[in-house]
């Protein structure tokens, strides 16, 4: 887990902002910027022209979110019916979503279909089983394994056929009548390297290119998945530099195969910004413990479930600073949010702002000790 950044005071814009949305609001808040997410998609759409992009909804999922990514042309990854129903409600046809899990049960496959959703992912023979009753309306990606090691979450532990298991399964698609769309895959989230992109979208070019003409079964989808990492050190994003490679193995693919890929992160992780209050300050040993009105429970929870360290920023800046530990407001011993860190002396109503927290903190908060999750606020 990568150090923690923390920044004292703020500019009086800033704080005059912070304050006024608490004042209006309460806290603990999640605010998401609107103009920053889109230009989040514009700057991905740009980084990847041609590849069609299709939100991850379980990164952030949020009828807002939807409906701004939805006027701007995106499509969406879904996994679950719970998803496709968020897309139904806000009037989103499921033709604009892949159905990306890749295990389901019937029900789930049902209420795709119902919702409009017809792409689905597999990535073993006994899946497509349950797809064959509804053979005549769907096509199928199925997912390969590729493991990068430079990856803060294996996504392809747990998913993922072998390459060398390709042809048998699409061989068994082929026979049960079902259409095998193409290929995708998923190296892992918050991929810090793109070579095992890069080596991935080679690999699984040339298994389209190899299995198209000898089994007859065309295949004309190459999904590269998501991954793309955000700056949570502070040091500046180096997109660029990043997604240069994956630009040039992306140029040499045949014109007529159609990339998708599944942004959640990159998109949504710098649109949010935590505001909490502290709620109590205590003195115990060499430790001045600052208590929170938000935590591990709720919106840092990705704190465990991501392997995230939040970017901090204290608005108080005055006098000495001494060792402190930040806590949440459950009663968990376990609901501590930064240890052996230098703060001011705290007082109750300070705030204290966590930035790039738009992934996996609100889908993942809980209702632990039936406390309120933070509150979602949208600006600009």
């Amino acid at each position: 887990m990568a150090e923690r950044v923390l920044r004292y005071g703020a500019s009086a814009a800033d704080r005059e902002r912070w304050r006024a949305l608490v004042a209006e609001h309460g806290s603990p808040l999640l605010v998401v910027s609107r103009g920053a997410l889109l230009e989040r998609y514009r700057r991905l759409q740009a980084y990847l022209p041609g590849v069609a992009l299709y939100y991850a909804i379980k990164a952030f999922p949020h009828a807002e979110v939807l409906r701004l990514l939805a006027e701007a042309g995106c499509g969406f990854d879904v996994a679950s019916a719970g998803e496709i129903d968020m897309l139904q409600k806000l009037g989103i046809s499921g033709r604009r979503a892949i159905h990306t899990h890749p295990v389901k049960k019937d029900r789930d496959i049902r209420a795709a279909l119902r919702g409009g959703a017809t792409t689905f992912v597999v990535d073993h023979a006994e899946e497509l089983k349950k797809l064959r009753p509804y053979r005549e309306r769907v096509g199928v990606l199925l997912r390969l394994g590729f493991r990068a090691g430079s990856a803060v979450v294996d996504l392809s532990r747990k998913f993922g056929c072998a390459p060398d298991q390709v042809e048998g399964i699409v061989q068994q698609a082929v026979d049960m009548g079902i259409h095998i769309r193409g290929l995708c895959f998923h190296v892992g989230s918050q991929a810090l390297s793109p070579e095992t992109h890069v080596q991935a979208i080679e690999h699984s070019a040339a298994l389209i290119a190899d299995l198209n003409s000898r089994l007859h079964a065309p295949m004309n989808v190459l999904d590269i998945g998501g991954g793309f990492p955000v700056d949570y050190s502070g040091e500046g994003e180096a997109d660029g530099q990043w997604f240069g490679p994956l630009q040039q193995a992306l140029a040499a693919l045949p014109a007529d195969l159609r990339v998708f890929a599944e942004p959640g992160r990159y998109l949504v992780a710098p649109a949010v910004t935590a505001i909490s209050s502290v709620t109590g300050c205590a003195r115990r040993g060499d430790y001045q413990w600052v208590y929170l009105d938000d935590g591990i429970y709720g919106s840092y929870s990705g704190q465990l479930f991501d392997h995230v360290r939040y970017p901090l920023q204290i608005l108080r800046d005055d006098g000495p600073r001494q060792p402190a530990i930040l806590a949440g407001p459950t009663c968990d011993s376990i609901d501590i949010i930064a240890e052996d860190i230098a703060l001011p002396a705290m007082r109750e109503g300070d705030l204290v702002i966590g930035h790039m927290m738009g992934a996996y903190t609100f889908a993942t908060a809980t209702r632990f000790n039936s406390l309120d999750a933070a509150k979602v606020v949208f600006v600009d």
